[in-house]
């Protein structure tokens, strides 16, 4: 049996919310935080074990049409290159029930339930497996306690309306802080492992 671990990434306001009250593209609050120095430093850490990349089709669209233009950006900064080669070039699971081919490289498209897939990626392969920043799917990892690690950056903004990313009727789990960051402009890295 694999012992792959599971690791996350999500960003929030300190209200809890992914995106503001307009909508998944809403999202100033946090992006306005994506090029500070611990961002950066965060962004760089959330990947380096990881050898598979687990997408929503929403993420998977927005992040493969921008990340590869920085990995062939020779002035940009060297975490963000870096953290763009490696989504260039990882392994890539992208769950959708709309898609049925991938227009990506090193990309495979799958219809089913986050849990199944992800239970199918541990019991093969070495390396972490990274879901990135796909709020539905961290959320249904969670609820069914396949997380190991979850990365969180907050940001020291209120959106006042959007999705929230806790919601009542996830199981009860306790964490253990693993590692903390404050940045200059009142955001916070923090990186949490699942204690069981």
């Amino acid at each position: 049996m694999s012992t792959r671990r599971v690791t996350t990434n999500i960003s929030l306001t300190l209200d809890g919310r992914y995106h503001g009250p307009a909508g998944p593209a809403d999202l100033g609050a946090i992006v306005t935080y994506a090029s500070t120095e611990t961002a950066r430093d965060y962004l760089s850490g959330i990947h380096a074990d990881a050898t598979t990349a687990v997408l929503g089709r929403g993420n998977a669209e927005g992040f493969l049409g921008y990340w590869p233009t920085v990995a062939a950006d020779e002035n940009a900064d060297p975490r963000d290159r870096a953290y763009a080669k490696w989504l260039v070039d990882v392994d890539k699971v992208v769950l959708s029930s709309t898609l049925t081919e991938s227009p990506w490289e090193r990309t495979r498209v799958v219809n089913a339930p986050a849990a199944e897939v992800i239970t199918e990626l541990k019991s093969s392969g070495t390396g972490d497996i990274l879901v990135n920043t796909s709020p539905t799917i961290v959320a249904d990892l969670l609820a069914a306690d396949l997380i190991d690690r979850l990365h969180l950056m907050i940001v020291p903004e209120i959106a006042g309306g959007g999705a929230l990313f806790f919601t009542d009727g996830l199981p009860a789990s306790r964490w253990t802080l693993t590692s903390h960051t404050a940045g200059t402009s009142g955001e916070l890295a923090l990186v949490y492992d699942r204690a069981r």
